[in-house]
């Protein structure tokens, strides 16, 4: 989880600055209840038990796809909420012990709420606005593997003798820019990471099973699919470290008109009227 503490603290620290920021500005415009839908899509790029060094010829990228709303909170800070799709994959092919011929490739949605923090006010209408966010969702599990031909969808196998929960919790965090193309139009880049309170996003997570802990022969052959046996204890995954997931996506965003605050803007602009 270290890589999410240092996700928690940069968000911390951008609160810290928007807030010291938000009290020196004017608050005539206030911007509550603007609301923005965006779509976009980008790369999908998981971190786990069978995941390939960044020096692989494999990575195991997948593209990924949303679609979303925020909702103007103050001049710095917004609600979001957004519906995505990502795709993944890995081999221990690419790792320490590509004897276990382990593999996975998985499309799965989310749902993630979280919270915004722009370091340039609202009102400001900056070209370019930085943001740091921070949020929780909950994804859906579907990883399948390919074995002799055939493709299996492999919880329901259980493959390490125990059902995992297939909609487990994550939390988010990530960093992005905004740039502002018109008055209702903008484009960015994000990045966030999603770090998974499973170990599961991969179906790896701890050590091979007892025969009997297993229902079938079919799912004896997706756990065991080494090539060389390995005994029941044998290590498998890494249970000591949850999966992550990460997606950078490129962002375009409508910002619905709202009649009140155009006519806000204008009066603080022209206070006489003209």
């Amino acid at each position: 989880m270290k890589p999410f503490y240092a996700v928690f603290a940069v968000f911390s620290l951008s609160v810290l600055l928007v807030s010291r920021a938000s009290a020196q500005t004017p608050r005539a415009n206030d911007p509550f209840g603007q609301i923005s839908i965006y779509g976009g899509g980008g790369i999908a790029y998981y971190m786990g038990d069978i995941s390939a060094d960044m020096d692989a010829d494999d990575l195991g990228l997948g593209p990924a796809f949303l679609l979303g709303a925020s909702y103007r909170l103050t001049e710095h800070f917004s609600a979001r909420g957004e519906l995505r799709l990502y795709k993944v994959s890995g081999s221990s092919a690419n790792t320490a012990h590509p004897e276990n011929n382990l593999s996975f490739f998985t499309t799965n949605p989310d749902l993630l709420l979280s919270a915004q923090a722009d370091l340039f006010p609202y009102s400001k209408r900056a070209i370019i606005n930085p943001y740091a966010m921070l949020g929780v969702g909950v994804t859906y599990l579907t990883p399948k593997a390919e074995w002799q031909g055939e493709v299996y969808s492999l919880p329901q196998f259980q493959t390490e003798g125990y059902k995992y929960w297939r909609l487990p919790l994550f939390i988010n965090g990530g960093l992005g820019a905004m740039v502002r193309i018109s008055g209702t139009w903008s484009a960015g880049l994000e990045i966030t990471g999603n770090f998974l309170l499973s170990d599961y996003l991969d179906d790896v997570s701890t050590i091979y099973p007892e025969y009997d802990q297993l229902s079938s022969d079919l799912a004896y052959q997706l756990s065991y699919r080494g090539n060389t046996l390995k005994q029941p204890g044998y290590t498998r995954g890494n249970p000591k470290s949850n999966d992550i997931y990460i997606i950078t996506a490129i962002k375009v965003a409508y910002n619905i008109p709202n009649p009140r605050y155009a006519r806000e803007r204008k009066i603080t602009k022209c206070p006489s009227g003209k």
